[in-house]
């Protein structure tokens, strides 16, 4: 069992993982908030896995799944470094994940406070609570802006 003072920093560990291999820098981790004990964890690997949809978000949510026996994982909560896309919205709605902590804002891509708004849609079924995480928000956010102008170069 692994448990850790703050998920967030074992997210932004793993996007410091996905950015060296190559891969736009977004971690995420799943927790029990009753035990805080990490269920599973993901980083972005769409090129490594030659898999659109292996986002952060999606690789945590299959390996907890997984875990559990159980595609509802109602009452946990996800750690991200990054706003969830829409697809990965979609996803953490389907699972039922009881709270979405993210750190960076995704004004171009980010379906949660931006674009779609996917949990404030009427089609949605299930929302979980939503928190920005400033603090790391700011070490994400430049994570991803060192990752994007060395490839710019």
């Amino acid at each position: 069992m692994t448990i850790l003072a703050d998920p967030m920093d074992r997210a932004l560990e793993l996007a410091c993982e996905a950015a060296a291999a190559g891969e736009v820098p977004v971690g995420a981790v799943i927790v029990d908030p009753e035990t805080g004990e990490i269920v599973a964890e993901g980083a972005n690997a769409p090129i490594s896995g030659h898999d659109p949809t292996a986002h952060a978000e999606i690789v945590a949510l299959r390996r907890a799944a997984e875990k559990l026996g159980n595609y509802r994982l109602t009452g946990l909560t996800m750690y991200v470094t990054l706003e969830p896309c829409a697809m990965c919205a979609g996803a953490i709605s389907l699972a039922r994940i009881g709270k979405l902590v993210f750190g960076a804002c995704d004004p171009k891509g980010g379906a949660v406070i931006h674009g779609a708004r996917f949990f404030e849609q009427p089609t949605c079924h299930w929302r979980p609570d939503v928190e920005q995480d400033e603090a790391r928000g700011e070490a994400a956010s430049q994570l991803l802006k060192a990752f994007f102008k060395a490839r710019r170069k």
